[in-house]
């Protein structure tokens, strides 16, 4: 071979080689910026989903309303209907926690209600109520969105998956709100946040 076309040959295998490096580069910069912009949930209304006891959530928000029999769900309620129900493990270890948006109506057993519905928001501050735009903020987009029912309301659904963050958290968590109508935004309607795949 001449040794003019080895030095072309040469000097398009360099060319080759410094755009694979620039482009590998630019994969693992975008990588990691979806990372940095991604955000992980660590609890719902201060109960973290594979660690808290039935004992520490009723500490925090007062005694429950309603314990299932077998004592794998606890539900406390607030005047206006709103509800935060977590399901139990065979241990007593909170597994999922769901706060949902209630009718609204003011209850007639109001002395009863949770006194604890002010910690009823995720660690981030997003509680029931909050637009969408707020969820999107907070935790920028979800990992599906998709069309949703409740009670003959068009919903949208939010799912989030955290598996990225470790083991040791949340991994999954989902948020139902209003569909944008007639110039209304979106708003949370439901909250649920689990320790394995819902």
């Amino acid at each position: 071979m001449k040794r003019a076309s080895t030095r072309f040959w040469l000097s398009i295998s360099a060319a080759l080689l410094t755009t694979a490096c620039t482009e590998a580069a630019q994969r693992n910069a975008s990588r990691a910026l979806d990372s940095s912009n991604r955000s992980n949930e660590w609890k719902l209304a201060g109960l973290l989903p594979g660690h808290t006891t039935i004992a520490r959530a009723e500490t925090l928000l007062g005694k429950a309303s309603k314990k299932d029999s077998d004592n794998h769900s606890a539900m406390w309620r607030a005047c206006g209907g709103d509800e935060l129900i977590v399901d139990l493990d065979g241990q007593g270890i909170v597994q999922s926690v769901r706060a949902a948006k209630g009718s609204g109506h003011l209850r007639a057993d109001c002395d009863h209600s949770a006194s604890g519905v002010s910690k009823w928001m995720t660690s981030k501050g997003m509680r029931l109520g909050n637009l969408t735009s707020r969820v999107l903020q907070l935790y920028g987009e979800p990992d599906s969105r998709s069309p949703s029912t409740k009670d003959g309301q068009r919903l949208e659904l939010l799912y989030y998956a955290f598996d990225w963050a470790g083991p040791d958290v949340p991994q999954v968590m989902e948020v139902l709100c209003t569909a944008e109508k007639d110039g209304e935004p979106g708003r949370v309607v439901e909250i649920t946040l689990a320790a394995a795949s819902l």
